[in-house]
């Protein structure tokens, strides 16, 4: 098959497709990205035209909605690391954990999920202060199935370590032996605090309960600030009183939303006083 190229009109059509389904604002600079990510697939789907696979993604059968999820998969996926923005993680050892009623488990969201490295960078912080057989819980979401799929795993290979301490990685993570070499599996004792749902935060969100702390880091970035202000409403009403939200060092709320206070760049928090019925 030869080189497949992407007019114009179709990369817009990817933009407002993405964009629709995922919030995301695919940039005018993507569009090699875009080729080299879809590429492949149109030719496994032995497609000679963007156009051909655009119609594919928008129909209306099961297996459309299944390539359309494979599409998204493919343009939403981001680089994360253990411990990536360090100050967050220990805010919540020195702050957030302290302050938290002792009786009450500790419900806590990363709503970008991706691989599950933020995931388990909390649960080996959460393990550390109210141990492993501690109240505490974390949900990890994604949009993408794939990554959903990597993270509810907890099985990496050795060089994914950038970020972890050598302590945690003896201590918490186990490591791979004959077939596995090379490989870590997060410790089955860490895993059970977590569950794992795909999520769309550009559509009304599931009945997933109220929580003290939403991680919400390196998303928004893809979004216009019409898409930023709508999800970070709906997220904002999933915090318990008092809960913090937290996102990522390049990114702000600054006329986004107003029910959540700033305590320092990046973490914001809904007044205690804020309660709803």
């Amino acid at each position: 098959m030869k080189e497949l190229g992407i007019t114009d009109a179709e990369f817009a059509r990817f933009q407002r497709l993405i964009h629709e389904i995922a919030g995301i604002s695919l940039a005018d600079s993507k569009k090699v990205l875009l080729v080299g990510r879809l590429g492949k697939r149109l030719r496994a789907l032995q497609l000679d035209s963007f156009s051909r696979y655009l119609d594919l993604v928008t129909g209306a059968g099961a297996g459309n909605a299944q390539e359309r999820q494979a599409m998204v998969d493919l343009l939403t996926t981001n680089e994360t690391y253990f411990f990536r923005e360090q100050a967050h993680f220990d805010y919540l050892r020195n702050t957030i954990v302290p302050q938290h009623p002792p009786q009450q488990p500790l419900e806590i969201w990363s709503a970008a999920a991706s691989t599950g490295e933020e995931i388990y960078t909390l649960a080996m912080v959460l393990a550390d202060c109210l141990g492993v057989q501690g109240a505490w819980n974390i949900l990890g979401s994604d949009i993408s199935t794939q990554v959903l799929a990597t993270a509810a795993r907890g099985h990496y290979w050795l060089e994914r370590t950038r970020g972890l301490p050598a302590e945690y990685l003896h201590k918490y993570c186990l490591k791979g032996v004959r077939s596995q070499e090379g490989s870590f599996l997060i410790a089955p004792e860490l895993r059970r605090h977590t569950r794992f749902m795909q999520i769309n935060l550009n559509a009304p969100l599931p009945d997933i309960g109220r929580f003290h702390v939403v991680f919400l880091r390196n998303v928004m970035i893809y979004f216009d600030n019409h898409t930023k202000r709508e999800v970070v409403a709906r997220i904002v009403q999933k915090l318990h009183p008092g809960g913090y939200l937290i996102v990522g060092h390049s990114e702000s709320l600054n006329g986004i939303n107003d029910s959540v206070k700033l305590v320092r760049p990046t973490i914001y928090r809904l007044p205690p006083a804020q309660a709803r019925t």
